[in-house]
């Protein structure tokens, strides 16, 4: 995976495209060479009495002729001819590198796409949804910049530099080495400045992530915001990140403006130095007025690249911090993995085995601890404790969405860490209590943990679940499309279609954590119906703080502190006193309080 980032390994592919550019970078380096050449020949052939150096000679002769208006005419086309080179060669340059860029972003797109969907669960906990997709988009669009501005831009300008002071060189080394005089200087002006300007290009980018996490958060939980009218709060929170990210982003700005007139200024004092030299030289009969001309605009030409150099820094330090934060997240190891030799899972039976189970989160206490207990196939297990008891992380270890500090998860008799993660996933079907569905027609929100499934299979599902005879009345029946997170259907509708989404799956274990939570007593009675549809032949885990839902489980298991204190079946633990009787006691004389109000 971090191969899969390295700018060479992305780039690779697109060898060719990239190849074509490089060929017409080279045009545009030549033609730049070749620009000041014609209006030398003007200088010193044409208005002057100079004589062309042979080789040049005999090509104007045999092209155009000898006299001085030939010469002129060939100079004319020359102008021409090097500008419409420079164009084509420019058109090809930008067009190849530009669509050479966009491709590399799909690339690099798609590969942290995939490694953020696939890194475990304790990262997603740690990270806040904002800053992710700010490296998804914003950091990626730095990278494609680079690739489509400076990548081969830098290499036209430093092989123009090159090509530039090997003539200068040529021309007159002296004069050269007095108008380098002040490269060293602009050197470690722009080195100084590329690290501030990083730097500051970091911070920047920090705080627009921490922008894209507020409104993430706050957008999808505005309901709840508008609740209990926290508007203002979540607006002043948001407009003082917003004033951190301008005051971070004006500091890297201003370090940005201070470059280039500071470059502007050493470049002057380079052209000054080269004009007094020069004209010195002319005037003694050293060289030409039109060499001194060749040479100053080369000179132009030659502070151009540096100029245009100085200003990259800003996309460099920009690609370096939005490459460095994608590196960051691309070179996290998911902590759940597949093992060495692990196996694809064959169809389950269904037997679920705790083994002295012991897990903690990272810098947190002990979750569970020590805990055992065991299912046949078939079996219906509940889960019932205080809040906070560790309940919701038993069924996340049997998922493997994490694996247990000591101890070990077993199905079939077999530890799940043997088995490749996706086959053992596939085998299990969850309905949570907060059932999310997508912004997406209700059939393939039913059909989402097993997109084959037919129109009948889907339909079938839905009217064992109690969810067809709501479906039908919709406008457009299972092709409505409901809103985001499936806002638009009330809490028993969404339940049901998860229910479904479940039933369609059709796998041999079932997680049920709060299904019946917070619904009214009607959507309670349909829902509940659907559950027991569902569970038929699965062995299932149950977790639930209304003991009448779980009376007639098998087992029910009683967690304390992440520990099981208590196991049996409603019966026994009536009769045995200790938690789960304090629990029903509790719940029952609440709901006796609860409809006397009502009443």
């Amino acid at each position: 995976m971090r191969k899969k980032t390295q700018i060479g390994y992305l780039l690779k592919p697109h060898w060719l495209p990239l190849s074509l550019a490089f060929i017409a970078v080279i045009g545009e380096s030549i033609t730049d060479l070749l620009e000041p050449w014609p209006i030398k020949v003007v200088f010193d052939n044409v208005l002057g009495s100079k004589h062309m150096q042979p080789w040049l000679a005999n090509i104007v002769s045999s092209v155009a002729g000898h006299d001085k208006l030939s010469i002129l005419a060939f100079v004319a086309a020359s102008v021409l001819l090097i500008a419409l080179v420079g164009a084509v060669s420019s058109y090809f340059e930008k067009y190849l590198t530009t669509s050479v860029a966009q491709w590399v972003s799909h690339d690099l797109r798609r590969t942290l796409y995939h490694h953020i969907q696939r890194l475990s669960l304790s990262f997603h906990d740690n990270k806040r949804t904002g800053d992710l997709i700010t490296r998804i988009t914003n950091d990626i669009s730095t990278v494609q910049d680079f690739i489509s501005q400076v990548l081969l831009g830098l290499l036209v300008n430093v092989l123009t530099l090159v090509g530039m002071l090997g003539v200068m060189f040529y021309l007159n080394w002296r004069f050269t080495l007095i108008s380098l005089s002040v490269a060293p200087v602009l050197f470690v002006v722009i080195y100084s400045f590329t690290w501030r300007i990083k730097k500051a290009s970091r911070d920047v980018r920090k705080k627009e992530g921490e922008i894209a996490s507020i409104a993430s958060e706050v957008l999808g939980s505005i309901r709840v915001v508008k609740a209990f009218t926290r508007e203002e709060y979540e607006q002043q929170r948001f407009e003082q990140q917003s004033l951190e990210t301008v005051e971070s982003a004006l500091a890297a700005r201003s370090l940005k403006a201070k470059l280039t007139p500071i470059v502007e200024v050493i470049v002057a004092a380079g052209t000054c130095l080269v004009l007094w030299y020069g004209v010195r030289l002319v005037l003694a009969g050293t060289i030409t007025s039109g060499s001194l001309l060749v040479f100053l605009l080369y000179l132009g030409k030659m502070y151009k690249p540096m100029k245009d150099i100085s200003k990259m820094t800003d996309t460099i330090s920009k690609t370096a911090v939005g490459y460095e934060r994608i590196r960051e997240v691309v070179e996290t190891d998911r902590e759940i993995r597949n093992i060495p030799g692990a196996v694809h899972a064959p169809n389950f039976k269904g037997q679920i085995e705790f083994n002295h189970v012991t897990f903690r989160y990272p810098d947190r206490p002990l979750t569970l601890n020590d805990v055992s207990f065991h299912l046949e196939p078939g079996q219906v297990g509940a889960i019932v404790g205080p809040t906070g008891a560790g309940k919701t992380t038993i069924i996340s270890l049997l998922a493997r969405f994490y694996d247990p500090t000591t101890g070990e998860v077993r199905v079939d008799g077999k530890d799940i860490r043997k088995y490749k993660i996706k086959s053992l996933r596939r085998q299990i079907s969850f309905v949570l209590q907060e059932s999310l569905l997508f912004r997406a027609p209700i059939w393939q929100n039913i059909a989402y943990g097993r997109p084959e499934a037919s129109r009948k299979e889907i339909i079938e599902a839905a009217k064992l679940a109690n969810a067809d005879e709501f479906i039908v009345r919709l406008p457009e029946g299972y092709d409505t499309v409901v809103g985001e997170r499936g806002m638009t259907l009330s809490g028993g509708q969404r339940q049901r279609i998860a229910i479904a989404r479940a039933i369609v799956r059709s796998s041999p274990i079932l997680i049920l954590d709060e299904p019946t939570s917070g619904l009214d007593a009607a959507s309670e009675e349909l829902v509940f119906e659907a559950l027991m549809r569902l569970m038929e032949g699965k062995t299932s885990i149950v977790i639930a703080h209304r003991l009448s839902t779980i009376q007639r489980a098998d087992v029910i298991f009683v967690v304390e502190k992440g520990t099981i204190v208590q196991q049996g079946t409603h019966e026994e633990l009536l009769n045995r006193g200790g938690l789960y009787a304090t629990l029903h006691a509790k719940q029952f004389r609440d709901e006796e309080t609860a409809a006397v109000t009502v009443e």
